[in-house]
Formats: structure tokens, C-alpha cells, sequence
């Protein structure tokens, strides 16, 4: 069943932990994330992992608050203290790095006792034996991006039946993100074709269809955007023509969302759609129920969105005032503008448009947060 996009069983993980331990590159990944460990050791333990759990709570987690210590000055977090293990969650959340938003998340459920999530996994991204192996290791299922309409449709109704029988039958909740790959611009907005997509798996009353999911929202925002060059690269370009990425640029997102200093990482789980909440979306004609369950979401998520000093004086230099100087220091100013410039010089095209998508990048986050400012 859904055996082209679930992830791994406990059945399949030897036969996968063999492939993974014996890649070449096995060796440099665990010395990157634990460099004070001797591999051969590690890979003899590595072997014997036997289940997901094992694999997740001995490697899994352990890499992740490796990276986030590494690159983050810290991670905060709200809103995991009213999850519990009787329920299983949608979670739907703002998209900023590839890897890292979801795998936040499965750390500070861990840290809370709340069983981890399955997450979603773009068939652009299942490239190379490791990386799909390493995926479906750590509770990741595909969805499949691209094709005909008639792709489209298939596909969309086989994610979102699967997500609807790991939420409901098989026990697991699970992590998508409110639109189709990251917010490149920082201006995070639901689609409410993700959350038709989510319907199309029941014929159940609106109310009742969703009810069953308990859609979660998820804040997660950085002190310094992942990739944030990258972006505005990308953003520039795609002003003047279709952008189409290199070979292997998603795994180079990925590395750098991984490597690059973040700053301050902060995370808020924002309760679970109510009831009350979807009958007032059902007033609606159909796709205005959508749209309007989507703004509750974005609501949600805005309201949950920590805004880092960083956003504040990207809004101040693109509206050339000092509106929010109260939340950041002159040697502040001066430290993002520096980091600004260096990281402006390595990208191609018109300086002043370059700088205002990257300032727009940080700023967008305060526009949509305003109404929650104290």
C-alpha cells in the first residue's frame, strides 16, 4: 500500500543502514556532525540500528541539534506543551529551509515526548541512493512535483490519501509546508490549492473532512534566512525570465541551509484548527471556504512568527527611515549592512534591484506581523 511514496518499515531499515554505512561519503557526514567521534566506532553501532525509532533517536536527532548548536546562537520555542500522544497532527508551516524546518520540529517533539512526524519529500530532492535512503529512514514521503494535469491530479490524490491514512489509520502524524516549496521572498502565504489537495482524499462534508486531519500550524522563522543569497539570486533572475535550476542545486540549498549561521531560530506549534473555525469557513461557497481556512493559517502563523532585529533593519533601509530602531543598535545596523554588501558582491546583476529583493527577503515578515507587534 503506497509503496512508491511511503517511507521505510521497520523491515526494510538493515538492508538500508548497510547502504548507508557503506557509501563513500559516510565517513565525512559523520565527521562533519560529530567530529570528535572515531567513525569506525560509530559505524560498528551505526549496523546494528534495527528500527526507525533506534535510527532517528541514536543518529537522527542527535545530527540535528549537532547542526542547529553549530549554526544557530540558539533555538527557542512555544506551544509543544499542548501536543500530546493521544492525537496525531497535520502539521502545515511556513517553509524557509529545505531540510531544517521539519527537522526542528522532530527535535523539539522528541523533547517533549510526542512522537516525530512523517514530512513530506519533493521528488526533486529523492537524488542519489544516500539521500532517498536517509529519507525514507527518517519517516520522509515523497511527493511528486511536475507532469501533465492529469499527472498532477494523480499525484495530488495519492499524497494527500496517504497523509489521510497516516493521520487516521496508521498513527503518525505528519509535516507539510503551506505552499509549494520554500517562500523564497519571506512573504509567507497558505495556498489554498494545498488545502484542496488535502480534501480531494474524502467525501466527507467539508467540516468533517478536515476535522479528521487536525491541521496544525507551525511558525518557524530565522535570524538569518537560510540560503538567503541564493534567493535573491534566483528572484532576480526569475524578474526577467524562467528560472531553471542547475543540476544539483537543490542538494547545494540543502548543504548550505545546513552550514550557513543562522543566528536566532525560534519555533512556535500554534493550536489546532477548531471546529467552531471550520464551520465559519463552510458559510462559504467552495473555493471561498478554502481561501478563508487559509487566512486562519496564515493568522495562526504570523502570529507565531518571532520577527529577529535583522527584519527590522531590512525594513528600515528599504523605507529609508528608522520606524523600528528601538529593536536594533547602530553597530547592529552595521554589522547587517556589511553582511549585506560582501554577500551582494558574488551575485550577478543590477545592485540597487539585488539590494532590494535581499532587504525585501527580511522586511516582507514585518509587513505581514504587523498587527502582532507589542
Amino acid at each position: 500500500m503506497f509503496e512508491e511514496t511511503r517511507p521505510y518499515n521497520d523491515s526494510e531499515m538493515p538492508a538500508a543502514v548497510a547502504r548507508v554505512a557503506a557509501n563513500p561519503f559516510f565517513g565525512t557526514i559523520v565527521k562533519y556532525l560529530f567530529p570528535d567521534i572515531d567513525v569506525n566506532a560509530f559505524k560498528d553501532d551505526f549496523l546494528k540500528i534495527s528500527t526507525i525509532d533506534e535510527f532517528q533517536q541514536k543518529v537522527m536527532l542527535k545530527a540535528i541539534w549537532s547542526i542547529v548548536n553549530k549554526t544557530s546562537t540558539g533555538l527557542s520555542y512555544k506551544g509543544f506543551e499542548n501536543l500530546d500522544n493521544d492525537h496525531r497532527y497535520m502539521f502545515i508551516a511556513n517553509h524557509r529551509d529545505i531540510l531544517l524546518d521539519a527537522a526542528i520540529l522532530q527535535i523539539l517533539l522528541k523533547e517533549y515526548d510526542i512522537r516525530t512526524s512523517e514530512i513530506t519529500f519533493g521528488n526533486n530532492l529523492m537524488q542519489g541512493e544516500l539521500v532517498i535512503d536517509i529519507g525514507k529512514m527518517n519517516k520522509m514521503f515523497r511527493i511528486m512535483r511536475g507532469g501533465t494535469v492529469h499527472d498532477f491530479y494523480r499525484n495530488s490524490m495519492e499524497v494527500s490519501s496517504y497523509m489521510r491514512y497516516a493521520i487516521t489509520e496508521k498513527g503518525e502524524s505528519t509535516w507539510i509546508a503551506q505552499r509549494s516549496g520554500r517562500t523564497k521572498d519571506g512573504d509567507d502565504h497558505t495556498e489554498s490549492a494545498v488545502l484542496k489537495m488535502f480534501s480531494i482524499s474524502s467525501k466527507k462534508s467539508f467540516c468533517e473532512n478536515m476535522a479528521e486531519l487536525n491541521i496544525t500550524p507551525v511558525a518557524v522563522s530565522y535570524e538569518y534566512e537560510p540560503c538567503d543569497f541564493m534567493k535573491t539570486q534566483e528572484l532576480y533572475i526569475s524578474q526577467y525570465q524562467n528560472y531553471i535550476k542547475e543540476p544539483g542545486e537543490d542538494l547545494r540549498s540543502i548543504l548550505q541551509g545546513i552550514m550557513q549561521p543562522k543566528g536566532d531560530v525560534h519555533m512556535e506549534v500554534m493550536p489546532t484548527i477548531t471546529a467552531d473555525e471550520l464551520a465559519d469557513c463552510d458559510q462559504y461557497d467552495k473555493n471561498q471556504k478554502f481561501n478563508r481556512l487559509a487566512q486562519i493559517i496564515d493568522q495562526r502563523i504570523f502570529q507565531g512568527y518571532k520577527l529577529h532585529k535583522t527584519n527590522f533593519m531590512a525594513c528600515d533601509l528599504l523605507q529609508g527611515k528608522r520606524q523600528f530602531s528601538q529593536y536594533y543598535t547602530l553597530a547592529d545596523l552595521e554589522a547587517f549592512v556589511q553582511y549585506m554588501e560582501f554577500g551582494l558582491r558574488g551575485l550577478t546583476g543590477e545592485a540597487d534591484e539585488l539590494r532590494r529583493i535581499f532587504l525585501g527577503i527580511y522586511a516582507n515578515s514585518v509587513h505581514n506581523c504587523a498587527d502582532y507587534l507589542i
